[in-house]
């Protein structure tokens, strides 16, 4: 310990018989510091420290996880519960609904092409109307009912909608990539308008495209369905 000023070795006593303030304040043994002392004493005041930030970082943890955000969606008649999170196992506010639909839930029918809004690959069902799956967030879609390729056909007994049987029975399709999202854009046309003329039918499809330029073949399909009369509401 260095002594400063008139300080005797009289417990801490200043040679005028008062305490040093410093003293007082922050009593210490006498004797020198050493440089293990020193360490010694830093040491346990980083651990005092980092158990200061453990115990903060517990407490937003606990605030965060009353506060979890839950998206609840159903989709092809299936009701499920999304957590907001970071976890590999919840879903990201960033994530797509494309995204989540293939990667999350396993819907891989649905497809993603430009991943822009552009070719109209990912195209699904909203409450019944058609939108770009690759241009919405799941947490948008909260209360929401997904219809996608997987749920046009009768769960019951495995088989396909009228649509796509006339697909498969006109050859309407060659790689299939984009198939899809052509079908649900015809569907929702179906479900509003049951005979539609063969202009109508090219507007509703006027976002889709098929780089096999098959768009011939998905005409025929189409006008082949409404002459059945066989749509099925989803």
């Amino acid at each position: 310990m260095v002594e400063t000023g008139d300080r005797k070795n009289t417990g801490g006593r200043m040679g005028d018989g008062k305490k040093d303030a410093r003293t007082r304040r922050y009593p210490m043994k006498r004797g020198k510091v050493t440089k293990s002392k020193f360490k010694k004493s830093a040491s346990t005041g980083r651990a005092y420290l980092e158990r200061k930030r453990n115990t903060i970082r517990e407490s937003l943890k606990a605030t965060r996880s009353v506060r979890k955000q839950t998206t609840r969606l159903i989709v092809n008649g299936q009701l499920y519960e999304l957590e907001v999170g970071d976890k590999p196992s919840e879903i990201k506010p960033s994530d797509t609904l494309a995204y989540t639909l293939r990667e999350t839930l396993g819907l891989t029918g649905t497809k993603i092409g430009c991943d822009h809004g552009a070719c109209g690959s990912c195209t699904i069902l909203m409450d019944g109307k058609p939108v770009l799956s690759c241009l919405i967030l799941t947490i948008e879609t909260d209360g929401k009912s997904i219809t996608t390729i997987e749920g046009l056909g009768n769960p019951n007994t495995g088989e396909l909608d009228p649509l796509q049987q006339a697909f498969i029975d006109h050859t309407a399709f060659q790689c299939g990539f984009c198939t899809p999202g052509i079908l649900m854009s015809t569907k929702a046309l179906l479900n509003e308008n049951s005979s539609p003329t063969e202009e109508e039918i090219k507007e509703a499809l006027a976002g889709n495209y098929c780089r096999c330029i098959s768009h011939y073949q998905v005409l025929d399909a189409v006008m082949a369905a409404v002459r059945k009369g066989g749509n099925r509401n989803v």
